[in-house]
């Protein structure tokens, strides 16, 4: 009996001669935690080769972590080679050497497998189920920091990337109030699916404004604890990233059409002016 007690308390004992030992623990596992939000942040196409981070103020309040966090986080990509740390400016992506990175149970390259309509229809079914019981789950501090992201959103109108960021941290951050981490992550599977034409998507004029409305309309059915709000705000949201999703492919199928020289519509330009003045034709 004694030998089982002792057995039970040699934890609490190395904690008690080493008082730091606990928090690094939490520390590291928060900086790794970090980091892989950032490594998926380049495995799904949200980030890519050559684009800059935000600040590690501006991902410190956006993740709600401290600096050293962030800066942390950002050493340990840049070990392995997924982002260059320069004196003096901003630190950059140099590799997407991680696209079988797991965001919730599979990777970004096995969800792009499937095709629009099919993820389109399960973003329907499940996403607004989640919506709906995070109506009914979510707590005070967790729509504190939905609200301080719709914040930050606001001031991103026209910075395609950063908002983009904003974006997964706010739909993950939702997911994970449904109560059901096996949910929370699958669907969070189905957020990253064709991300690279999302980005194109926000690209354009006022794509950005419509998206942050729509996320208004979520976080004010959530504050109301209306789960009937929530899936009707959160469908909205779905449809309008289809649609723009369907019109982007659409357009990259458009054969395009090879550009004239504009030497050789000027050349015509001039002979067409030449002969009304009489000057072709051996005309005096």
């Amino acid at each position: 009996m004694s030998r089982g007690t002792g057995l039970r308390a040699a934890p609490t004992s190395i904690f008690a001669g080493a008082p730091h030992l606990r928090a690094e623990i939490g520390r590291r596992t928060v900086r790794e935690r970090i980091s892989d939000k950032l490594a998926s942040l380049v495995a799904s196409g949200i980030l890519q080769v050559g684009d800059e981070l935000p600040s590690e103020r501006e991902l410190a309040a956006l993740l709600a972590v401290s600096r050293e966090t962030v800066r942390g986080a950002i050493q340990t990509l840049a070990a392995i080679g997924v982002v260059a740390v320069s004196q003096g400016s901003r630190t950059r992506v140099v590799s997407r050497k991680i696209d079988t990175l797991k965001i919730g149970v599979t990777s970004p390259s096995a969800i792009n497998a499937y095709d629009l309509d099919s993820v389109h229809k399960a973003r329907l079914l499940i996403e607004r189920a989640v919506a709906a019981e995070a109506a009914v789950r979510i707590d005070d501090s967790t729509l504190a920091r939905l609200e301080q992201s719709l914040a930050i959103q606001k001031q991103t109108m026209r910075d395609p990337v950063h908002f983009l960021i904003c974006d997964r941290e706010f739909h993950l951050t939702i997911y994970r109030s449904c109560g059901n981490q096996l949910l929370a992550d699958f669907v969070a599977d189905l957020y990253t699916f064709m991300l690279d034409h999302r980005r194109t998507a926000v690209s354009q004029a006022g794509a950005i404004e419509k998206s942050y409305l729509d996320h208004v309309a979520i976080f004010e059915a959530l504050s109301a604890r209306d789960p009937e709000a929530a899936t009707d705000a959160f469908g909205r949201h779905i449809d309008r990233i289809y649609a723009t999703t369907v019109d982007i492919l659409a357009d990259k199928s458009k054969p395009r059409k090879t550009a004239q020289p504009r030497q050789s519509r000027m050349s015509r330009a001039a002979i067409v002016r030449a002969g009304s003045s009489g000057k072709l034709g051996g005309s005096k």
